[in-house]
């Protein structure tokens, strides 16, 4: 007797950065077509489509920061510049025919699971809604800019943004501004736009350790040779690979390379600090008390040069307000400034806030999250059945590629589709005790063998000082863990429904 063909799986994927994409083009080479990706914005791109501030770029070498099914694409720098990664990604949504899957100016605001149905609904901010068997969210960590509350801010007259919404209709020659914090964003931006003010105060908390960026461009000859011997391209992703699983011992104190890796850090810090920064004075302004990788290890071979320019002043002493023309710092010294700029970063511990996701029984997740966000291998909640999350909790990385976890991820939960298909299931929610046990784990090893709560203050961190960010071990030690979707790790339900609203997608395009 011949079995009846196993019913489509229908998924909704949210946002269209590295991780979106990449799980799109996973399900593809599973075979798997009946997806909708929904994006908010107008075209593809994530984080790299929102940060357009000058001198955006990535900090990883660009033959590990791309996918592994499409590495050999003709990169004309080391480290990819904001156009670039951009560039690749909408390459990436053309090449695999994503385009026709994607739904733009689809915001999501809410969520909720239909127990009795196995169905997510989807509601969006233009009023529309959609139905899922499974939902997968990879609207990462970095996406929702932060600004921090200081007294007076709204009461400034002047010009006011933070770097992720750059404005580019302003001219800054001549003026005063005014950067607030001292993280990878102002990095990149400061050195930019230095040459153009007219006297800028940086407002720094902490310092961070500064090492040089080898970066370059590709000369013609190199790009010959990548692009004619595609194996020299692989062998040097596996290299810069190797070589960041290396580094990443110095993020682990229980690693027996540790002190070598911690080493390489530190001497590369301390030759930049030396080489570019001559008084004493500003060497100890810029020099951390806190252990290498507890905040961002930053790469620049601009930073330090730019924050030494003569219109230039650091500033150590903290903000106490902000007024109508300027800012006053702890010291009581008010500076006037015609512009804002915050460089503080995300909230990245806030993960899928502002969203609103309702689980089994009327759970929320953010109720459920209030006192930290967890999930097992970072992807699954438990009352949240057929809820994927990329880029969730505990899986950022103080050194590495994201796109390597993303890809992990991406395949964990294709595996998780393919058994909703092949056996009939209508959800799987990870059991309690699994996310547990597992999350025991990752405080245990955090706490007790990372860098990343040993006193600092950084994006990382809750406010209770937890670390719900930050992958606690090596890439290939994740890779592992994920390799293999073990369905005894979650309840199972038998299919009950159809989605109806999120139709299967014609494979011609």
């Amino acid at each position: 007797m011949t079995q009846p063909a196993a019913s489509p799986v229908h998924v909704a994927i949210i946002g269209t950065g590295f991780g979106g994409l990449g799980q799109a083009v996973y399900l593809q080479k599973a075979g798997i077509e009946s997806f909708t990706i929904y994006e908010k914005g107008e075209d593809v791109g994530g984080t790299w489509r929102e940060n357009t501030y000058p001198g955006a770029a990535c900090d990883v070498p660009s033959h590990l920061y791309s996918y592994s099914f499409e590495p050999h694409y003709p990169w004309a720098y080391r480290y990819g510049k904001q156009a670039e990664i951009l560039a690749y990604l909408k390459h990436v949504a053309s090449k695999y025919g994503l385009r026709r899957h994607i739904r733009f100016g689809k915001e999501m605001t809410a969520a909720d699971f239909d127990e009795a149905r196995g169905l997510w609904t989807l509601r969006f901010a233009d009023g529309s809604t959609a139905e899922a068997n499974v939902l997968v969210s990879s609207v990462g960590q970095l996406h929702k800019p932060q600004i921090p509350k200081i007294p007076g801010a709204e009461s400034f007259q002047g010009q006011t943004f933070h770097s992720a919404r750059w404005r580019h209709d302003l001219d800054f020659a001549g003026k005063r501004v005014a950067v607030i914090g001292t993280g990878p964003s102002s990095v990149q931006f400061v050195p930019a736009i230095q040459p153009i003010v007219g006297h800028m105060d940086v407002y720094q908390r902490s310092p961070g350790w500064t090492v040089p960026k080898v970066d370059r461009k590709f000369n013609a000859f190199e790009r010959f040779l990548l692009d004619k011997v595609p194996v020299l391209h692989t062998l040097d992703r596996k290299r810069i690979f190797w070589w960041f699983e290396f580094l990443g011992s110095a993020l682990q104190r229980q690693s027996r390379f540790n002190k070598p890796a911690t080493a390489i850090f530190r001497n590369a810090a301390q030759f930049l600090m030396s080489w570019q920064v001559k008084d004493p004075a500003m060497r100890r302004k810029l020099t951390p008390d806190y252990a290498i990788g507890c905040k961002r290890v930053l790469l620049s071979n601009e930073w330090l040069p730019a924050l030494t320019a003569p219109n230039v002043d650091l500033v150590i002493d903290g903000i106490r307000e902000i007024t109508p023309t300027g800012v006053i710092a702890n010291d009581g010294t008010h500076r006037q400034v015609d512009t804002i700029i915050y460089g503080t970063g995300f909230e990245a511990t806030g993960f899928l806030a502002p969203m609103q996701i309702t689980g089994r029984n009327g759970l929320s997740l953010n109720e459920r999250w209030q006192g930290g966000a967890e999930a097992y291998m970072g992807m699954t909640v438990s009352g949240f059945p057929n809820l994927f999350i990329l880029y969730g909790p505990n899986t950022n990385l103080g050194a590495g590629s994201i796109i390597y976890m993303l890809e992990a991820q991406a395949k964990y939960v294709t595996q998780a589709v393919q058994a909703l298909k092949q056996k009939s299931l209508g959800w799987l929610d990870v059991k309690p005790g699994i996310i547990g046990d597992y999350n025991l784990m990752l405080r245990r090893r955090s706490k007790e063998d990372s860098v990343y709560e040993t006193g600092c203050q950084s994006w990382y961190i809750t406010a209770d000082g937890r670390n719900t960010v930050s992958w606690v071990g090596y890439m290939n030690e994740y890779a592992k863990q994920v390799a293999e979707l073990k369905l005894a790790d979650y309840e199972l339900q038998s299919k009950v429904s159809e989605a109806r609203s999120v139709e299967p997608i014609s494979v011609a395009a």
